[in-house]
């Protein structure tokens, strides 16, 4: 085993360690420790991911598909013909984000000072005399709070008011489309961690749909020429092929 693999190894059973840790319901973590423990987790997490992924990256054989899907997978998710499906779910994300972003831009308290947002974040992290309140995980509300706290509501409003705007024309004209629906869910799920329920769970479910058709889901929009360019997924630097053309069977395409 690489030294590589074998620090993957460590990381990995510390973090299992420390999130079994975190949610076993009969050995809880004590209370001055339960932010540190958290964040612990999420960053060997993360560094996890990243030992990983460099590790394949050095093997000559990382582009091999070890474990074969469905046709139907393949197809919903690599094939240029699947553009028609995933068309209308990028435009009703599209405008759902659009729509949200110019209301924010032309309501108060978003680009002139985040007053809106900083009422939304102080109802968030409220708790009750029960001790219930919106956010179910404290390492959030304690995240909230240190924003809350700091002001930094001032420049998160005008960020999220434009990122909103932003998401919703990638997706409608099918730009990056990969990189919109992913900034889409983060902010469906940063919504949700702040118990705002509304459409973010349908749209968060869409949006994790279109993540994964990144090669396609943008095909009938600006991605079917400029993801060329950028040399994936299709051959790079090449014209984009009609609509039902073959494409190599590398890119793993049916």
């Amino acid at each position: 085993m690489s030294q590589t693999r074998s620090l993957a190894a460590v990381i990995g059973v510390v973090a299992t360690i420390l999130l079994a840790w975190l949610v076993n319901p009969w050995v809880s973590v004590p209370d001055n420790l339960s932010s540190v423990v958290t964040w612990a987790f999420w960053i060997l997490a993360i560094a996890l991911v990243a030992v990983l992924y460099i590790d394949a990256r050095r093997d000559p054989r990382s582009g091999t598909v070890e474990v074969e899907g469905p046709g139907f997978a393949r197809f919903l998710f690599s094939n240029s013909r699947a553009g028609l499906v995933w068309l209308p779910i990028r435009i009703f994300l599209g405008f759902n984000w659009l729509d949200a972003g110019f209301h924010k831009l032309a309501g108060p308290g978003w680009v002139d000072g985040g007053s809106a947002l900083k009422g939304y974040w102080t109802a968030a992290i409220a708790v009750s005399d029960t001790g219930k309140g919106p956010i179910t995980y404290d390492w959030y509300r304690e995240f909230l709070s240190f924003l809350l706290n700091g002001g930094h509501y001032t420049w998160f409003a005008p960020l999220i008011t434009f990122g909103e705007i932003l998401v919703g024309i990638g997706l409608i004209v099918g730009a990056l489309t990969g990189f919109a629906a992913f900034f889409g869910a983060f902010m469906n799920m940063s919504y949700l961690l702040a118990g705002s329920a509304s459409t973010n769970p349908v749209m968060f479910a869409l949006a994790v749909g279109v993540m994964m058709a990144w090669k396609v889901a943008g095909y009938y929009g600006v991605d079917r020429w400029l993801l060329p360019k950028l040399g994936t997924p299709w051959a790079p630097g090449s014209e984009p092929a009609g609509s039902g053309s073959s494409v190599p069977p590398s890119n793993g395409r049916t």
